[in-house]
């Protein structure tokens, strides 16, 4: 039994680090402090990096660790620095929309096991399937980095947009006079001068 965990432990330790990306990805929905979903991010993105180091991609694991974890994270705790978390308005826990976005995620993940089971194979056609028709870790880097590596660029371009997005909110919001419930500085002081 030992053998037989030894031998597959790069597919398990894949499956961990998959689900501990997919529990970061959830925390990022669902905690309500923009610092919270931060480190939740920070974390995703670190077990992300392990799966394409299991995946054997070591060099797109270390830029995303470098440049995702390292670069384009220190630049979102800055803007969420900028942030005032005095706001009422991020004292609010939820949406009114959580409720539709829990019925679509569990409709999503129906499907997603529906497609998996069905392409299963049944117990009397898996010994006439050949070995070659199966599809490894090795074919899945080969068809990553060929196929599908725009994909993985378009998400930096798409987090870089997000940011720029948050901070436009921030400035329109601020240029329209929305103020904290605490009032400016200046209006602080004035205060305090006068009592």
């Amino acid at each position: 039994m030992i053998e037989t965990l030894l031998a597959n432990l790069d597919t398990l330790l894949l499956y961990l680090f998959a689900a501990c990306a997919l529990v970061g990805a959830v925390l990022m929905l669902i905690l309500p402090q923009p610092m919270r979903v931060a480190l939740a991010l920070i974390s995703t993105m670190v077990f992300l990096g392990g799966v394409y180091g299991l995946l054997g991609v070591h060099f797109i694991a270390a830029f995303q660790v470098l440049v995702y974890v390292g670069a384009v994270m220190v630049f979102m705790v800055y803007a969420i620095m900028l942030l005032d978390v005095r706001d009422s308005a991020y004292k609010r826990t939820y949406s009114k929309l959580v409720m539709p976005g829990i019925a679509a995620g569990a409709l999503f993940f129906a499907a997603l096991a529906f497609g998996l089971w069905k392409a299963l194979p049944d117990s009397a056609g898996s010994a006439a399937t050949p070995a070659a028709g199966t599809f490894g870790l090795q074919q899945f880097a080969v068809a990553f980095l060929s196929e599908y590596w725009l994909h993985f660029e378009l998400t930096s371009v798409l987090l870089v947009a997000a940011v720029v997005a948050a901070l436009a909110v921030i400035k329109v919001s601020a240029a329209s006079g929305a103020q904290s419930p605490l009032g400016t500085r200046a209006e602080r002081k004035g205060g305090s001068d006068r009592g």
